[in-house]
C-alpha cells in the first residue's frame, strides 16, 4: 500500500469521488458536459491532488497541492448547492455530502497544518 492509500483524508476522498459519480447519474442529461463534468472533475481532483502532493520531494510542494485539493474541494461544495438549487439534489442528499465536505476538508487541514510545523520545525534548526 502506498503511504496517500493510508492516509484517512485520502480514504475518505476517494470514497466521495465514487459517491459524486453515483449521485451525477441522476441528474438531467443536459447537464453531462456541463454541470456532471464539473462535480466530477472538481471531485477527483481532491485526492489526486493528495496522491501527486505525497510523490513530491519538499514539504513545500506537497503542501501547494494539497492547497489545491482544498481548493478543489470547495469547489465541489459549490456545485453541490448549485445542484440542490437547481433541485438536481434534495435538501437531505445537500446536507449528506455536505458534511462529508467539511470533514474531509478538516482532515485537509489537520494535514496541512502539520505539515507546515513540520516545515517550520526544520526551518527553525
Amino acid at each position: 500500500m502506498s503511504d496517500y492509500e493510508q492516509l484517512e483524508v485520502f480514504q475518505k476522498s476517494h470514497s466521495l469521488v465514487l459517491s459524486i459519480y453515483d449521485l451525477t447519474t441522476t441528474f438531467p442529461k443536459d447537464e453531462k458536459f456541463r454541470l456532471v463534468d464539473q462535480m466530477i472533475r472538481s471531485a477527483y481532483s481532491i485526492p489526486s491532488n493528495i496522491v501527486e502532493g505525497n510523490s513530491k520531494n519538499t514539504t513545500k510542494d506537497y503542501l501547494n497541492f494539497l492547497y489545491m485539493s482544498r481548493g478543489s474541494l470547495h469547489e465541489l461544495k459549490y456545485f453541490l448547492l448549485l445542484s440542490k438549487d437547481l433541485n438536481y439534489i434534495s435538501e437531505q442528499l445537500y446536507l449528506q455530502f455536505s458534511t462529508e465536505c467539511d470533514k474531509i476538508a478538516k482532515m485537509l487541514n489537520g494535514l496541512i497544518n502539520s505539515l507546515k510545523r513540520k516545515m517550520d520545525s526544520k526551518n527553525a534548526k
